[in-house]
């Protein structure tokens, strides 16, 4: 078999382990179950994307699902678990800083969410998260599947809002409160749209000039203890 194969055997390894049909994978790791189906009949070529989400999302260990060496599940040194909510974090301060923050909950300015006394640890992940990002908690369902309560999201400060990438998940800010949106183009250029992943969520249009602070998702990051 060639490395790509070995892998695809590597993923029906993890899935039989935990027990999960690949419907459930697919969710637990954030992607579209027709995509996992089309990696796992090798008609999608394994990327690092897909890896990596599986490294994040599973606690996998990167070695074991490349290479097939060392255990299936990562033990690292450094990493205690947060009281927050049972996240693995670590404590050398290296990498990028989670926050003790629901990004979706209240109004609090985006000055005052990113204090030193808000940070519960460090993610240390070059690979998928950059060092401007911050690391925050969400809540709702508005999202899911995309984004699960409780899962947290790597955000990047937007300080020109005159470009937006339309389509990409925002953290938006408004006057009495914050979420997380897709934001969509309007017909009118004064006007966005601020659409739910969820179908029973309307969309809600508001005027640009209302957004106080804007915050792109980078990634969706699953933290899974196993200490």
């Amino acid at each position: 078999m060639n490395n790509s194969e070995q892998i695809i055997a590597r993923i029906k390894q993890l899935m039989t382990q935990r027990g999960v049909n690949g419907r459930k994978f697919a969710r637990e790791i954030g992607i579209d179950t027709s995509n996992l189906s089309k990696y796992i009949n090798g008609r999608i070529a394994i990327s690092e994307a897909l890896i990596n989400r599986i490294v994040v999302s599973l606690g996998v260990s990167k070695q074991w699902l490349t290479t097939g060496e060392g255990e299936m599940f990562t033990t690292a040194s450094g990493v205690i678990t947060s009281p927050v909510s049972g996240v693995m974090l670590s404590s050398n301060r290296r990498g990028v800083p989670v926050y003790d923050v629901d990004v979706t909950a209240g109004n609090m300015p985006r000055s005052m969410m990113f204090t030193d006394d808000l940070i519960t640890g460090w993610v240390d992940l070059p690979d998928l998260v950059d060092e401007h990002s911050k690391i925050v908690r969400v809540s709702g369902n508005s999202m899911a599947p995309t984004i699960n309560s409780g899962d947290w999201i790597a955000v990047r400060e937007i300080t020109n809002q005159d470009i937006i990438a339309w389509g990409e998940i925002y953290v938006v800010q408004l006057d009495d409160f914050r979420m997380v949106k897709y934001l969509r183009r309007h017909e009118n250029r004064e006007m966005v749209i601020l659409r739910s992943e969820n179908k029973d969520y309307d969309d809600i249009e508001v005027r640009r000039e209302s957004i106080r602070e804007l915050m792109i998702v980078k990634n969706i990051i699953h933290f899974v203890s196993r200490m």
